[in-house]
Parts: C-alpha cells; sequence; structure tokens
C-alpha cells in the first residue's frame, strides 16, 4: 500500500509525544507498506537532515515542502490575530493555510501513486478537498475543540477568556466540517471517539490508542527517591505549562508542608525563560530543557506527577513511567483516555489537597507506591506495545483503503 503522511511538524528526533506517535506507528508499518513523509519542514535546516538520515534508512520516504508555519511573535503575529477575529476560522487552523504546501501535495498526487493519505492534523483535511478521489485518514491526536474548551474554563483574565472561548466555538463548528470531510477520522481513546461520535456525529471513526517501545524502558529495581517528583512534558504547549504552573503554585506548598524535602524535577522541551528561571529560583526545584533521553530522570524519580487541567487524547509520557515501573500521580484530565484504573494502577485527584496528599501519602509509603506501578506495568504489556498498535492503525489502512470513494461530508 503506498501511504503518505502528511505533517507540519518534523516527527525526528521524537522529543513530544505527538511526534512519538507520529514516529513509531511509521516505523512499525515501514516494512510491509511504501510509506512517504511529507512535512512542511524544512530540508536544509539541521533538524531536517537529521531526520531525513532516519526515515530514509528505514524505508521511509521523507519530502520536505520548505513551507514553515508562520512564527508566533512579533507585530506580525498580533497582526494576524486581530485579523483572525472576523473570520469563523480558528486562527490555529487559519495560520497553517498554504497555497505552497496545497500545491506541492497536488504536484505529488500528480506524479505518485496514493492508496491512502494520512493527515496528522485537521487543518490538513481540507488541503486535499480538490482530489475527489483522494482516501484521507484524519489522525486526531486530540480534540482540540475540548482544548479549547479547557483553555477557556481555566483561564482567569476576563478579556482572555473572551478570546479563549471564541476559539472554543470556532473549533466546534471547524472540527464538526473536519471530520465528516476525512474519508475517515482515528481517534487515539475511547473517550475522544465517543465525543467525535457524539457531539460532532462523526459515524467512521475507529480507535488507535497510544503506545510505547517496552523494549527501551526496564522496570526500576534500585531504590528510588521517594521524595524526588517528576514532570516530563514538552514545554513549549500550554496545557502541560499550564499544569506545571498549577503545580508549583496550588500543590508543591501542600506536599512540602507535610515532606519538606520534597523536590520537584522538570524535564521538556522548550522551556520559556520565565518557567526556567522560576524553577531555579524555587528551593529544591530543577529544570531539564530538551533532554536527549528522558530515562535517566525515568529511572531515578520516586513519582511521576501529571497535573494537568486542560488536555485531549491520551498522555504517552504516563505510558512510559508505567513501562519503567515509575509510579504517577495524575489529573482526571492528565490520565484520561488511558486503560489504567484510579486506585488500582495510579493515582488520581483534581482538589490540590486530595493530589497532594495522596503524593504525600506515596512519598510516606514507597512500598504501596510500587505495587501500583507493578500493576500499571502489566496493562502496558498487555495493551500498549507499538507493534500491537500498528495492528490496529493497518486494519484502518486497509478497510479505508479499499473502501468504495464517496463524497465528502460536508455540513
Amino acid at each position: 500500500m503506498n501511504v503518505v503522511v502528511v505533517d507540519w511538524d518534523v516527527a525526528y528526533p521524537a522529543d513530544s509525544g505527538k511526534r512519538l506517535r507520529t514516529l513509531n506507528l511509521m516505523l512499525e508499518l515501514a516494512g510491509r507498506h511504501n510509506i512517504t513523509y511529507f512535512t512542511r519542514g524544512s530540508g536544509d535546516s539541521q533538524q531536517g537532515r537529521l531526520a531525513a538520515e532516519f526515515l530514509n534508512d528505514r524505508g521511509i520516504r521523507a519530502v520536505f515542502a520548505d513551507a514553515p508555519i508562520p512564527a508566533k511573535k512579533g507585530w506580525q503575529f498580533y497582526a494576524r490575530v486581530a485579523a483572525s477575529m472576523a473570520s469563523k476560522t480558528p486562527y490555529a487552523v487559519a495560520a497553517h493555510e498554504s497555497a505552497k504546501f496545497r500545491g506541492q501535495l497536488a504536484a505529488f498526487a500528480a506524479e505518485n501513486p496514493v492508496d491512502l493519505w494520512q493527515l496528522e492534523w485537521s487543518a490538513y483535511v481540507g488541503m486535499l478537498a480538490h482530489l475527489p478521489q483522494a482516501r484521507t485518514l484524519l489522525m486526531a491526536h486530540n480534540v482540540d475543540s475540548l482544548i479549547w474548551q479547557r483553555y477557556a474554563e481555566t483561564e482567569s483574565r476576563r478579556w482572555a477568556g473572551w478570546y479563549l472561548a471564541g476559539q472554543w466555538r470556532r473549533f466546534v463548528e471547524y472540527e464538526r466540517q473536519a471530520f465528516r470531510q476525512a474519508s475517515h477520522v482515528v481517534a487515539v481513546s475511547q473517550d475522544d471517539a465517543q465525543l467525535m461520535r457524539a457531539d460532532f456525529q462523526a459515524d467512521h471513526v475507529d480507535v488507535v490508542e497510544n503506545g510505547v517501545d517496552l523494549s527501551m524502558f526496564t522496570t526500576q529495581t534500585a531504590a528510588r527517591d521517594p521524595r524526588e517528583l517528576l514532570f516530563v512534558g514538552s514545554l513549549d504547549w500550554r496545557p502541560n505549562l499550564d499544569g506545571v504552573e498549577w503545580f508549583l503554585e496550588a500543590v508543591l506548598p501542600l506536599v512540602r508542608a507535610a515532606e519538606p524535602d520534597a523536590r520537584l524535577t522538570v524535564v521538556g522541551r522548550r522551556p520559556p525563560a520565565p518557567l526556567a528561571a522560576r524553577l531555579r529560583q524555587t528551593p529544591n526545584c530543577s529544570c531539564h530543557a530538551d533532554v536527549p533521553d528522558v530515562r535517566p530522570y525515568l529511572a531515578q524519580a520516586g513519582i511521576m506527577v501529571v497535573p494537568l487541567r486542560i488536555g485531549g487524547g491520551s498522555r504517552l509520557k504516563i505510558l512510559e513511567a508505567a513501562a519503567a515501573g515509575l509510579p504517577v500521580a495524575s489529573t482526571t484530565v492528565g490520565a484520561e483516555g488511558l486503560r489504567f484504573q484510579a486506585g488500582r494502577d495510579l493515582t488520581i485527584a483534581d482538589d490540590p489537597r486530595h493530589l497532594a496528599a495522596a503524593i504525600v501519602q506515596w512519598i510516606q509509603d514507597p512500598g504501596a507506591a510500587r505495587q501500583c506501578a507493578e500493576r500499571a506495568r502489566e496493562v502496558v504489556d498487555e495493551y500498549y506495545g507499538w507493534n500491537r498498535v500498528a495492528g490496529d492503525l493497518e486494519r484502518v489502512w486497509e478497510k479505508v483503503a479499499t473502501a468504495r470513494v464517496a463524497a465528502p461530508r460536508v455540513r
């Protein structure tokens, strides 16, 4: 099968949850299918050259469009945001519109056989609308309208809340159209799939869960320091940034009131300068930016904290922690979409006092935390290996590629 994966990002190095998913699914299926990775990234950049070499060596053809997304800085960015207020299209979608990229996709389709287009974000569904015979699979890493709803609900500034609520409403209408326009949609969790069916009338949805490379992680047998709390995540993504800041303000002081020696280690991509400075200035806190390998941090920590209030999809960081035998304390949002059972495989609490109390309990009783982590590892072993997950995706590919092409379902 000839499959083209269309992405705005560059999936290598895999230093975010989205990149991990995109890359690992391609690697698992490249031996059985002809995969082209078609990205807006630059092939002349250092990252582009490394990615091209890595992918080509593994049988994945890499095509770079050199059509970058406009930067979120400078007066041009604020001018685009202001202009978008008169549009029904969410700003985040409008920013991805590119006549150059659209033309390159059309040219590729004219010169190469394509059985299936896999689109890594909903903004790219419309870019293939001029190809009526194209079979398109939308990989919905998140339900974006849900994320924007949570942005609006957690925003305390009135003017910002007004703007975020407007973007939320725009995303609801946009996703309703995009989910119906794609030939098929893949959700990363049953929760997301149910939301798509119930709220967006998307009846052509399958679930392909997130996964983890079990061979990369071994359960830590040496004694962990139960007082070391670890947060892992891309810090240039607002939900992670919000979660860290909320934990620092609302949860960590309560933990330290009971356990003064508790430490917080934050590991993530591109931390904003104010957050990095705040962590340096906070006693017993540290920030490690753009680390090449997160496994040493997973091996030495006592508890993984996932204090998210905003988000969608499911968290690969929890799967990696479970694979490494690291106990996880999370909010409901942080752990949603995964097969773990609260109180058995991880602990879940949303109120700062309850989350802090759960963490303190594990600091004081590391044996109970270890037992919870062992049960979580069993769940990962059974359900979340990339080979199993890729098999689920392959079955969806075959179903979509052989289905009769229908007219786009736009309402």
